[in-house]
């Protein structure tokens, strides 16, 4: 079927044309303003965007025979990418970080690290074929922990000792670049200062793991583990079945994050939320993947309100990543709803409900989630959202 829509689409357009880094070398750079990419301006329908209605439901039937659905997106997948571990990579966030592959994580968290600074997190379940992915940087326990859940291969450059007690166990399967004092398993390359220029690729990555001996077959009892429910294609999640449901076509998270100020605009063509930052105060634009100089884009928005505590003087942060019934929401297609959420072990998913404690189900597609201070605040439409629990 895939074949025939793609000659279809040939022929008409034939027609047409007739917590300190104590183990981490790097120091954090004083963030600099620099020139933002412009995004390239394609005609091209998202992955992610719903097709033109048809006589007969398409979406229910493999592209191809070995395709299967994601756990991660619910997307079609080759099988053998399904039944493999993904990676998680560190990636900073400041105006001086060279961001090359980030648009084509299938997850991307954010987080606060210290003074404000926001750190990301990606996971790609298919990562056969990154060239140039990072730069990369160190990490943090609640990273980690969150690697777990999707019993990823944790990529980072270093991080504080308040790692170590993870690092050191048995069960942690990760690729640590700020060791890799040859360069074996990643290069320094083109970026926009000397601090971020740390990359890695698929084939490096590979190496990796061969070498460590890691499998990258899900461990024992993973593979049964639905990390997300997803609504069908067919039948998508529109959260108007929700009374207490809002319209949410800005969604700004420029008051728990003052220096990275990111924020999402829902898209009514292609039915995602575009990313934008307007760094240090500025009103700025597209959040940009320098690889493709697209702008990124996500199906559904997940915002976590988490228990914190600060470390030191340094102001290193401490999450609380295992708790129930904390306080979040949910946005998708351009409305949005109080959820709970819970992490009940190390391995375990991260769990979204409803007010009425129903799993929510996301749509088919990329997912951000943001990780907010317990107490902090965003917008919606202008509209100040406080953080609040239902027990």
């Amino acid at each position: 079927m895939k074949k025939l829509q793609i000659i279809g689409l040939i022929a008409l357009s034939s027609m047409f044309l007739l917590f300190g880094c104590g183990k981490e070398t790097e120091t954090e750079p004083v963030l600099q303003p620099v020139e933002t990419p412009t995004p390239v301006s394609e005609n091209v329908q998202s992955e992610d965007a719903q097709p033109e209605a048809t006589n007969a439901p398409q979406s229910d039937l493999p592209p191809r025979e070995g395709m299967v659905r994601s756990r991660i997106t619910n997307e079609w997948v080759d099988e053998e990418i399904a039944n493999r571990r993904p990676v998680s990579i560190m990636i900073p966030n400041t105006k001086t970080a060279s961001q090359y592959g980030i648009s084509t994580a299938d997850v991307l968290y954010e987080c606060n690290v210290e003074s404000s600074i926001t750190r990301l997190m990606g996971i790609w379940e298919n990562w056969d074929n990154l060239e140039k992915v990072g730069n990369i940087r160190s990490s943090r326990d609640y990273f980690m922990y969150w690697s777990f859940e999707w019993d990823a291969f944790h990529i980072h450059y270093g991080g504080p000792f308040y790692m170590d007690d993870l690092i050191n166990r048995k069960d942690t399967e990760h690729i640590n670049l700020n060791i890799d004092m040859s360069k074996t398993y990643h290069f320094r390359d083109i970026a926009k200062n000397d601090f971020d220029n740390a990359f890695t690729n698929s084939t490096l990555i590979k190496n990796y793991i061969d070498d460590a001996d890691y499998s990258t077959s899900y461990r024992d009892n993973y593979s049964d583990e639905q990390h997300f429910l997803f609504a069908s294609d067919q039948d998508p999640n529109m959260l108007t079945q929700y009374e207490d449901s809002i319209d949410a076509k800005v969604v700004d998270m420029s008051l728990a994050y003052p220096l990275t100020n990111c924020y999402f605009e829902y898209n009514d063509e292609t039915g995602l939320y575009d990313r934008y930052q307007h760094l240090s105060g500025e009103r700025g634009g597209p959040h940009i993947d320098i690889a493709t100089n697209t702008q990124l884009t996500f199906k559904n928005l997940l915002i976590q309100n988490t228990y914190y505590e600060i470390r030191d003087e340094k102001g290193y942060l401490s999450f609380q990543c295992h708790d129930t019934t904390r306080d979040g929401w949910f946005f998708t297609n351009g409305r949005g709803i109080h959820v709970t959420w819970e992490k009940t072990a190390d391995y375990s998913a991260t769990r979204y409900y409803d007010d009425e404690g129903n799993e929510i189900k996301l749509n088919t597609g990329k997912t951000m989630i943001c990780i907010l201070e317990d107490g902090d605040t965003f917008t919606v439409d202008g509209k100040v959202i406080e953080a609040y629990n239902h027990k």
